[in-house]
């Protein structure tokens, strides 16, 4: 549960140079998909959160690593990797229905 001590201070998306705001997203996500309340929500939550990134021109994650390195609360960028993986298993599941 390291994720869940993002504070949203935006450190990461400053020092990335893709502009990019994946370990913040990330950490959300993984905070949230590693809890059962969280559980019910968890493909929506994954497909709104990539679209708004995309909506709103944040770069992807070119794994350059500078985000993790200025985390005040030292996130991981493991988390984007749980990014990745949930918005890519709540494709699936959109596509399945």
């Amino acid at each position: 549960m390291d994720a869940a001590a993002c504070i949203g201070c935006g450190a990461c998306v400053a020092a990335c140079p893709n502009a990019s705001a994946m370990l913040f997203t990330g950490a959300k996500i993984s905070q949230l998909a590693l809890l059962p309340q969280g559980k019910p929500e968890a493909a929506r939550r994954a497909l709104a959160m990539v679209n708004k990134m995309d909506e709103l021109c944040f770069g992807n994650c070119s794994n350059e690593r500078e985000c993790e390195a200025e985390c005040p609360k030292e996130i991981s960028i493991s988390n984007i990797a749980r990014l990745n993986r949930e918005f890519v298993k709540a494709g699936l599941v959109s596509v399945a229905k």
